[in-house]
């Protein structure tokens, strides 16, 4: 068999924009589409009265993995930003995740109080019914830590936004960009190989059954509930929001009162929006999506939260797509 030169990316968020740059730089033609009227896939921000904000709820990198942070250098300066985010609770404002001060505060109340509303309200299911690894992301720390992502050797935002870092990823002789354009089985002809970042069960026409994911709704406000000392802040409540963001408390992101309330809903309720896969405790939906990845299809090789079923942090679908591109190239040599 020749070389798979033309190539078709479905999506532009970080999955798809690291293999199409990636293939781009190996000199592969890139055709790279997405259903949405802008580049970055829910990294997306824009400018709103002079405030950055980020529209699919705030994006902050961290990792461990200095191959991620030195292929994104390629593209982007940075802004170095340690996140917090408390929990707003009868009053008070909690560290998350819980330090010691949190743990006293709630005593045997700090389940009930932190991740049981959250969870109910985040995942529309009891925590008993969800995967413990996305209960324990938010881990107890024995340790008066204030910050997020305590052990993560990185920490920043791209200077300029995310909207800028992708047109650079983007800007290739080699990829041609369209927006507004859903795709459809009769695009694989036009293209030697896909990298697909769809729903893989809607890809395959709900053939072994349907897989649930959870969305957001993004409520953009000039309005707070309360006084903000960090830029994000949970509600521990049984109303409809989880969280609420301040834009200007990023740095470099402008002075404004903006801000985004998120109200999770499941994906049909949100025109098909798919945000999260729902990782179920028994792992029905796990099951589900294996039939889906075991189907044959030599053509298409499906990536990102959507195309695999994962549930993944940016760096991890940055790190598995330059992984993608190296196997791919080692199978054409």
């Amino acid at each position: 068999m020749g070389r798979k030169q033309n190539i078709l990316v479905v999506g532009t968020g970080f999955s798809g924009s690291v293999i199409a740059r990636e293939l781009a730089n190996h000199g592969y033609n890139i055709t790279i589409i997405d259903q949405r009227g802008h580049i970055g896939g829910n990294c997306y921000d824009e400018m709103i009265d002079g405030v950055l904000v980020h529209r699919y709820g705030p994006h902050i990198l961290h990792t461990n993995n200095s191959r991620v942070i030195e292929w994104l250098s390629q593209y982007t300066e940075w802004v170095p930003y340690q996140h917090k985010v408390k929990a707003y609770h009868k009053g008070q404002y909690l560290t998350l995740p819980p330090n010691l001060e949190t743990q006293k505060i709630l005593g045997d109340k700090l389940f009930e109080t932190l991740y049981v509303p959250y969870s109910k309200k985040m995942w529309g299911l009891p925590t008993d019914k969800i995967d413990s690894s996305i209960l324990n992301r938010i881990k107890l720390r024995n340790d008066l830590n204030e910050l997020y992502f305590p052990n993560d050797e990185y920490q920043c935002l791209p200077k300029g936004g995310y909207n800028k870092l992708f047109g650079n990823i983007l800007n290739h002789s080699n990829i041609k960009i369209k927006l507004n354009t859903k795709f459809s089985k009769e695009m694989e002809t036009e293209y030697d190989f896909v990298f697909n970042s769809m729903a893989i069960d809607e890809y395959y026409d709900y053939c072994h059954g349907e897989l649930p994911y959870r969305s957001i709704k993004f409520h953009f406000t000039k309005k707070s509930y309360f006084d903000m000392p960090t830029s994000v802040v949970n509600f521990t409540d049984d109303g409809p929001y989880t969280r609420i963001t301040k834009w200007e408390l990023f740095p470099e992101h402008g002075f404004g009162e903006r801000y985004t309330l998120e109200e999770p809903c499941d994906y049909r309720d949100n025109n098909y929006e798919r945000y999260y896969p729902v990782k179920d405790s028994e792992g029905l939906n796990r099951a589900i999506y294996n039939k889906y990845k075991d189907i044959k299809n030599d053509k298409v090789q499906f990536i990102g939260r959507c195309g695999l079923y994962v549930y993944i942090d940016m760096d991890m679908a940055i790190s598995s797509s330059l992984a993608i591109v190296d196997n791919f190239i080692k199978e054409q040599i």
